[in-house]
Parts: structure tokens; C-alpha cells; sequence
């Protein structure tokens, strides 16, 4: 999913005439702490609570104090995951959307944003969730999903977390699986040697010992 598929059409942008005051105003009414910047349609910023509390002064316009502005921002055919590491790393809560031309198009939430991931990793669909342990050097998605469809389960999402620095046997695998019975999806990969680091499903998984199920297996309530 794109950037400008993620836009919310409920949330204002402010303009530079705006008054401190009442960006507050909105703020408060759309439960937000954030708010993006425009000065006659051209982005200029994203404009904080925090930072509009600190200047103390309701009635000052915003174009006065647009040096305190965060200027993040993505562009309309940015994909969701970039868009997601932007507002990780620089801590918003709302992004702009530009086009090429470097015109707003309009705003993203991150609530928005956190829930259209959740629905691309499969999160709310039912089913187990497996995590392996392996070596970076061995990781091969297509064999792994080859020996998790030999049992008639699809593969909803994946997740690969490289190792830390100097511990290349650390690396994870998370598989989303579209059944929650996955006790020969275990036994599978198990006969492979791969290593079962954590299996989360509904219903029991009896490959794996009962002092390994104790402490790795959990229950989703789906």
C-alpha cells in the first residue's frame, strides 16, 4: 500500500494565518498531537502540542514560529513500510504526503498507519504464528514455505530479523500461518533442522516437549 492510499481526509492541515491557540483547538478536538503546516498549499511543516505550548502566547500565528517545525515528510508512491520507519524513527504522529512535484496532498495518521500494517502482516486473520531460529547463511523463504505448504498451510505473512553483530545463529524467522493446528508444520520443519524457537497458536502443538511447550507456547484469542 502506497502513501497516498494511506491519507486521512478527516484530518486538517493548518495554515501559516492560524493562531497558536487555535491549532490547540484542533488538536484537542481530533485527539491528536500533532498537526501538519501549509502556507498557501506548500508544506511547511508538522506542528507539535508540546512545542506550541512552549511558546505560551495563544494569539501568535503559526508563521511566526515555523522554526519549530519537524519537516518530515513522504512522498504519494512511498510504500507503507518506508513510511512506517520515518514515523518510528522520527517519533510522529502524523506525516505529510507530497507529490512529485513536492505539492500536499494531505496527511497520514500513525493509528492509520500502525493499523493498515497489522492488516498487511495478517494479524487479525486467525491462525498459529511460528518463530525459527536460524543461521543467516541457512535462511531460504522459499524452502521453508515449500515445507510449510507440504502440509496444506499457507504462509499469510513473514518477518525476517537479522542477527545482532557477531551472532549469526540468532537470526528469526516469524511465519504467520493461515491454520491454528500447526503441529505438522512443526514436526516438519523440526525433521529438517530447523529450530523452533516459539509457536503461538489456539490449539496444542505436541511436537515439541512439554518443558519446551510451557515456556514457548501461548494463546492467541482469535
Amino acid at each position: 500500500m502506497l502513501a497516498a492510499e494511506l491519507i486521512d481526509p478527516m484530518l486538517p492541515a493548518l495554515k501559516s494565518t492560524d493562531s497558536v491557540g487555535q491549532a490547540l483547538d484542533w488538536m484537542q478536538e481530533h485527539r491528536i498531537g500533532q498537526l501538519v503546516l501549509t502556507d498557501q498549499g506548500d508544506y511547511r511543516g508538522v506542528v507539535s502540542e508540546e512545542l506550541l505550548m512552549d511558546v505560551g502566547e495563544d494569539g501568535r500565528l503559526l508563521g511566526d514560529v515555523m522554526r519549530l517545525f519537524e519537516q518530515t515528510y513522504a512522498y504519494e508512491d512511498q510504500h507503507l513500510y518506508e513510511i512506517l520507519g520515518l514515523v518510528i524513527q522520527n517519533r510522529m504522529e502524523v506525516i505529510a504526503v507530497l507529490s512529485e512535484g513536492r505539492e500536499f496532498s494531505g496527511t497520514i495518521s500513525a493509528n492509520e498507519l500502525l493499523k493498515q500494517f497489522a492488516q498487511e502482516l495478517g494479524v487479525q486473520e486467525g491462525g498459529a504464528i511460528l518463530i525459527l531460529n536460524l543461521h543467516e547463511r541457512d535462511y531460504s523463504m522459499t524452502e521453508v514455505s515449500r515445507l510449510v505448504e507440504s502440509n496444506n498451510v499457507k504462509i499469510i505473512s513473514s518477518y525476517f530479523s537479522s542477527a545482532a553483530y557477531g551472532m549469526p545463529d540468532r537470526s528469526r524467522l516469524t511465519l504467520k500461518l493461515n491454520r491454528r493446528d500447526i503441529t505438522p508444520v512443526i514436526s516438519t520443519l523440526e525433521r529438517f533442522g530447523y529450530h523452533i524457537e516459539a509457536a503461538f497458536a489456539n490449539a496444542p502443538v505436541e511436537s515439541i516437549d512439554q518443558e519446551r511447550l510451557d515456556s514457548l507456547l501461548r494463546y492467541l484469542n482469535t
